[in-house]
């Protein structure tokens, strides 16, 4: 839909193209997505559910696995839902307001979770470089304040970034070319002025993605560097255990980044960006969950005293 403005035609609603141009896959998709989908929600819900109702896992590294499984909620459902209905339909439209909302909502969670794995690197380093001022350098009040900076930072970057996108014409086409509303496609499509979005881009991309990246490696650096010291193969392979975790989902999910966000506008490949949005929109949700946690015995633990179903 169109309407006029000061003799220009403003778009009021976009057309997620989606995987329209392969029909004969939508099907087989649908189902994928609403299996990643299924178990994304319901291994995310029980984490927070485990974590919530057992005291015994309410330390630090639970902490921040309860704020990652809600993050990964939030990134998920603000776009799986649109995405599925999509596939069942000829023409999936979104409203203007729809698409910066989904804009928002998916940035805010995936900005988040980039700078929620740069504390939990941090986290690790206390614990295993740091294991007698453990407690002391990662107090209750210093995590929540930890948090509290992850969330309402990532809340002030995202909505300046979508006030900028508001504050753009689109006067047509109106055709994403993507499964969900993302910025690149978005800026292709306007009819003003991008230069301060892709400023502002290049920004956030120097802190959420290059920054964050290399505090994480550091974090490794001394992290090995400490394992390597230990005297005992048990305590190296212990020390091991307690991050190569996290290091797992941090290559994931800093390879999809990469791999979507880390080029000029001018040279966004539609294909290559809905690969890696169902890398970080999907499959690392469903993924992390069981990365991280339902392999943990704790967790198991837990589990089985919330729901005797889980008991072997």
């Amino acid at each position: 839909m169109m309407m006029m403005v000061s003799n220009h035609t403003l778009v009021t609603e976009f057309i997620l193209q989606g995987f329209s141009e392969h029909p004969e896959y939508q099907l087989l998709l649908f189902s994928c997505f609403l299996s990643l989908y299924s178990v994304a929600l319901t291994s995310n819900v029980l984490i927070i559910l485990a974590i919530t109702f057992n005291p015994g896992l309410h330390t630090p590294m639970y902490f921040f696995l309860f704020n990652l499984a809600t993050m990964d909620i939030i990134c998920t459902s603000s776009i799986m839902p649109k995405a599925m209905k999509g596939l069942l339909s000829d023409k999936n439209s979104i409203s203007y307001g729809g698409c910066m909302a989904q804009l928002y909502f998916l940035t805010w969670s995936a900005s988040s979770e980039l700078l929620l794995l740069t504390v939990m690197a941090y986290d690790r380093y206390a614990a295993i470089c740091h294991p007698l001022h453990y407690s002391t350098m990662m107090s209750k009040a210093f995590c929540s304040v930890l948090l509290a900076g992850v969330w309402m930072l990532c809340a002030f970057n995202t909505a300046i970034h979508t006030g900028l996108m508001m504050l753009l014409n689109f006067c047509g086409p109106n055709v994403i070319t993507h499964f969900f509303c993302e910025v690149p496609p978005l800026l292709l499509l306007s009819c003003s002025s991008t230069y301060v979005n892709s400023v502002m881009i290049v920004l956030a991309d120097a802190f959420y993605g290059i920054l964050n990246f290399l505090m994480t490696i550091v974090s490794y650096v001394f992290i090995i560097s400490s394992i390597l010291k230990m005297q005992t193969s048990e305590g190296k392979q212990k020390a091991f255990s307690t991050c190569s975790s996290h290091l797992i989902v941090v290559c994931m999910y800093y390879s999809a980044v990469f791999y979507a966000y880390l080029s000029p506008v001018s040279s966004y490949s539609a294909e290559k960006s809905k690969l890696a949005g169902v890398l970080y929109t999907m499959l690392s949700p469903t993924l992390n969950p069981l990365i991280y946690t339902l392999r943990n015995k704790e967790v198991k633990a837990a589990l089985r005293k919330l729901f005797p179903f889980f008991r072997n």
